[in-house]
């Protein structure tokens, strides 16, 4: 079936993933495969493909395809693995990352995302996601432990219960404030406790709950 926005994928993943380090080559088909221009409002889809977040509404975004794919990376996932996935938003990353053959857990706190999330994700064929709609600062425990858990909005500091629900061996990626700015931080578990590893600066929405701000 020809796809007239394949000529803008092709370039996405050219200019925007892999002139900035990004080699994984199933990360890369991944970006080539899932249409990102199904994911933004029907306003905005002649930017679809450009090297930006979009607002998706509710005052939420749709990550620049760049730190969707450095994340992503930074999270290691294999197929096969179990991976938790807070702040569907519009559910472009939770493609992505059911691209890479991972059992995915999806968890957003606003029901209107979380609705139209789960029906474009289903129309696309993307069936076996999990979504549910609550306080993304605690996690899925119903399914834990987690081999990747991806936070897309930014925290003042991890979310205790995300570090109980990761397997040992597992990869949380979560954007939290130092120095009054956002940065990457990637944390590990070992059968020891826990590596953390700073990445580089990011800028996401607030991640609201229990464990994150206390309002929005």
């Amino acid at each position: 079936m020809n796809d007239p926005y394949m000529p803008e994928r092709e370039r996405m993943v050219a200019h925007q993933l892999e002139s900035r380090g990004i080699r994984d080559p199933r990360i890369l088909e991944a970006f080539r495969r899932v249409p990102r221009h199904e994911f933004v409002p029907a306003d905005l889809v002649s930017k679809a493909y450009t090297d930006n977040p979009l607002p998706i509404g509710e005052r939420q975004t749709i990550s620049q395809p760049f730190m969707v794919a450095v994340m992503t990376q930074l999270a290691e996932i294999e197929p096969g693995q179990k991976v938790l996935e807070l702040g569907t938003g519009s559910g472009y990353q939770t493609a992505i990352i059911a691209e890479l053959g991972a059992v995915v857990y999806s968890v957003e706190r606003i029901p209107e995302l979380q609705h139209s999330a789960a029906e474009r994700l289903a129309r696309l064929g993307y069936s076996d996601v999990q979504l549910m709609v609550a306080n993304g600062t605690l996690g899925w425990p119903e399914h834990a432990p987690y081999d990747a858990i991806i936070v897309t909005a930014g925290a003042p500091d991890v979310p205790q219960p995300l570090l109980d629900q990761l397997a040992v061996g597992g990869r949380l990626v979560i954007p939290v404030e130092e120095d009054l700015a956002q940065v990457l931080l990637v944390v590990r578990r070992t059968p020891e406790g826990f590596e953390y590893r700073r990445g580089e600066r990011c800028t996401f929405v607030p991640l609201i709950g229990e464990h994150g701000w206390k309002n929005s």
